[in-house]
């Protein structure tokens, strides 16, 4: 009878060293691809008048750049499928290195791409095709980056590398807010539209490429090579056996999703423009603050998980959201000094780490040698959803009840309680849980 493998245990609660250079490489890499995925929407407008025809209103090319940044959350669940196969057959260390090459060649391209006056319509064509594969890429590495660095270190310390990893994520957005700000208060518009906001994405590529160069120094992980070694791994598509035999977990792993792209949609990415519409309130310079204060609170709530366990860490950090959210939008609504919300929207970045759980429960809840699909498959398809309808119902609610963002952020948050209290989430660490179901 063969079991799955348990991964290290030796100093359970203690990072080894080889841990630690895995995890710090893993999480730079990650803060470099989403880097690179999101920088095109800090310039948007400059690519809109670039790539599409000088008599197209302003209007309708924003539109249409915000288009072709879509066009990568869409692509999204392809790679990470695929990707994931893959993964789970051949080895996680292949596709974590394919998915930060896959992403640092188009954005260096992007970076080099002529113009709609240069070589007309192929432009966008061109442009559309080259933000397909950032999704395809971005659609493998968040997965496979939290199945790689939990099955690296020993059960007590899972939540600290998720966590981690989590948080070297989110690095990728405020370094890319940081550059977009430093640009744009260094150089004339005549200036950034010219050449300016190519430098960005050409910083990305050649940074993406010494990326892949550091995932080279990597090492498959401890339970894919046991699990090949043991000549366990899945023989058939492992996708199947996911949707044959892990539905519940797929269900929980895409509400804990759901909270995830609620929360960081609405409450880092959208606020700002939220608070400007709804209350005639500025956060656009807090919100670099606040992304700094969602970092951190990564690594606090991972390190939560370790101590006092998912189910209470996902419980009181999920009361910690709503309670912020609500508490920051009713001193938004009575015009609070910029002061008092510059520290609420900090906090609620804060609360915001409870994100951090949400790779936990889902590398708990499938078994390793279908652990990247079916983490991949629940993530991908939860964010390509939730994430594209979360902005269009915020803002359709929001017209009719300025509490509305809040409220639904808060709502997340209770669902999220719910499936901790009603114990739906994973309790057995993953160590355990993997040595503990027969093959």
């Amino acid at each position: 009878m063969n079991t799955y493998p348990q991964g290290p245990q030796s100093d359970a609660h203690r990072l080894r060293k080889g841990d630690v250079k895995t995890l710090l490489l893993a999480s730079l890499g990650g803060a470099l691809e989403f880097y690179d995925f999101v920088i095109f929407v800090y310039f948007a407008g400059e690519i809109g008048q670039r790539f599409f025809p000088a008599d197209t209103p302003d209007w309708l090319r924003l539109l249409q750049a915000y288009g072709l940044f879509a066009a990568g959350y869409l692509a999204r669940p392809l790679g990470g499928v695929v990707m994931a196969h893959f993964g789970d057959r051949r080895g996680r260390k292949r596709m974590f290195t394919l998915s930060v090459f896959l992403m640092a060649l188009p954005t260096l391209a992007i970076g080099l791409l002529p113009t709609y006056a240069v070589i007309g319509m192929a432009a966008p064509l061109v442009l559309l095709m080259l933000r397909v594969l950032q999704g395809i890429a971005v659609g493998g590495e968040v997965p496979g980056a939290w199945v790689f660095v939990s099955e690296h270190v020993s059960a007590a310390r899972t939540g600290l590398a998720c966590g981690l990893l989590t948080a070297g994520l989110t690095a990728g957005i405020l370094l890319g807010s940081l550059l977009a700000a430093a640009l744009r208060a260094g150089m004339d518009e005549a200036a950034l539209l010219a050449w300016g906001w190519r430098v960005p994405f050409l910083i990305g590529g050649v940074f993406g490429f010494l990326a892949v160069l550091l995932r080279r120094y990597l090492a498959e992980t401890p339970v894919f090579e046991e699990l090949r070694r043991r000549k366990a791994l899945e023989q058939g598509l492992p996708l199947k056996r996911v949707i044959r035999e892990h539905r519940r977990a797929v269900v929980m792993s895409m509400a804990m999703t759901w909270m995830l792209t609620g929360a960081i949609v609405v409450m880092i990415l959208m606020l700002p423009t939220l608070a400007q519409s709804l209350f005639s309130a500025d956060l656009h310079g807090a919100n670099t603050l606040a992304t700094l204060s969602l970092t951190m609170g990564c690594v606090f709530v991972g390190l939560c998980v370790d101590r006092f366990g998912l189910a209470r860490s996902v419980v009181v950090g999920a009361l910690a959201l709503a309670v912020s959210s609500l508490w920051l939008f009713a001193a938004l609504a009575r015009g609070a000094p910029a002061g008092v919300l510059d520290g609420l929207y900090a906090l609620t970045g804060l609360s915001v780490g409870v994100v951090g759980t949400v790779p936990v429960s889902m590398v708990r809840a499938f078994p390793a040698p279908v652990r990247f699909s079916g983490l991949s498959l629940a993530y991908n398809v939860a964010y390509a959803i939730f994430g594209g309808l979360t902005p269009l119902a915020v803002s359709w609610w929001a017209h009719a009840q300025p509490y509305a963002p809040a409220w639904y952020v808060a709502a997340l948050a209770l669902m999220a309680m719910v499936l901790a209290l009603a114990g739906t989430l994973p309790s057995t660490p993953l160590s355990r849980r993997v040595s503990g179901i027969v093959c």
